[in-house]
């Protein structure tokens, strides 16, 4: 029997990417069914949308990769998505014993994973490419104001501004997580992007939707548009390709309003929390993903997304009834 159903991991509450990968499985004549997990499946808005959801160990756990791999098998999974930064390591690692199977990851290659969760080593992964990166300095010289963030961190949890030395705390100076770089006037000179990157087998871009953060709750996009702009034909020219990258790559930059000065901040190799924007615009990298890793077919670069699209979003529900 084909292996020819998706699992999307770590679900939580990303209802419309359960939601697109649906209607996109639906477009495929072989009854792809869309799978969820999660820590609390019955808890979980995303898991409550999807064609069965499953219940795994944390990510932490020493079984998180066998229990993936148990389900995947009995599932007649084909494809997998992850979703959180957490599990992308261990999932790249395990990718090979995965695909011995039949059951492909979507995910970035071990190195590259790396030097994405590390944003230190994002800035020489940019810089590789001939980006600049907001400067990173040395603890025991620090100019103010500066920001301060972990650099394993997402969604801006732990990241803050420092304007004063009082703010340059004992515990903060000797946080070895904390790294410390050049502030960037994000409320006047500077506009903040995330752009949806997509490469294929070969790690060859062929789709890139630059989206404008226009306003941000709990670290994901709430409000966003995206922008065909000076950004877009820079990063076709240097990120065209990008050895081991895989499916979708998040990247995030800082672009200066008045001119085409712009700095690459990090890069996290799976899907986030705007993506439903790229979707909306033609980026349709869930399809691609069938096609790719499913159908085994190459897909071409697409560049005609929808530019000055935005996207309002606003809460909503999932009732489940009778529920103990």
């Amino acid at each position: 029997m084909k292996k020819n159903n998706i699992l999307i991991l770590s679900a939580g509450r990303r209802v419309e990417l359960l939601q697109d990968c649906r209607r996109e499985a639906a477009r495929f004549a072989d009854g792809i069914k869309v799978l969820a997990t999660d820590l609390n499946p019955a808890l979980s808005a995303a898991c409550r949308v999807a064609d069965g959801a499953f219940a795994v160990p944390p990510v932490a756990a020493e079984d998180y990769i066998d229990s993936i791999y148990r389900l995947a098998v009995r599932e007649q999974v084909g494809l997998i998505i992850p979703t959180i930064d957490t599990e992308l390591a261990k999932l790249a690692a395990a990718r090979s014993r995965f695909a011995a199977d039949g059951i492909h990851i979507a995910v970035s290659d071990l190195p590259l994973v790396a030097q994405c969760r590390d944003k230190r080593q994002t800035a020489t992964l940019f810089a590789s490419f001939g980006i600049d990166s907001p400067k990173i300095y040395a603890r025991d010289n620090l100019p103010l104001p500066c920001f301060a963030k972990p650099y394993d961190g997402s969604r801006a949890i732990g990241a803050k501004r420092i304007d004063t030395a009082a703010e340059l705390t004992p515990d903060l100076l000797a946080d070895e997580k904390m790294m410390f770089c050049q502030l960037i006037d994000l409320e006047h000179e500077f506009a903040e992007f995330t752009v949806d990157m997509y490469y294929d087998r070969q790690g060859r871009l062929k789709c890139a939707v630059p989206r404008e953060r226009l306003e941000v709750r709990n670290g994901e996009v709430s409000k966003g548009i995206t922008r065909k702009n000076t950004l877009y034909a820079a990063l076709l020219e240097k990120m065209s390709t990008v050895p081991g990258a895989r499916g979708c790559l998040t990247a995030q930059f800082f672009c200066r309003r008045n001119d085409a000065l712009f700095y690459g901040v990090e890069i996290n190799p799976r899907f986030g929390g705007g993506f439903p924007l790229t979707y909306a615009a033609g980026g349709n990298y869930l399809n691609w993903l069938i096609q790719e890793y499913l159908y085994d077919t190459d897909v071409p670069f697409y560049g005609q997304w929808e530019d000055k699209l935005m996207m309002l979003r606003y809460d909503a529900k999932v009732l489940v009834h009778e529920h103990d």
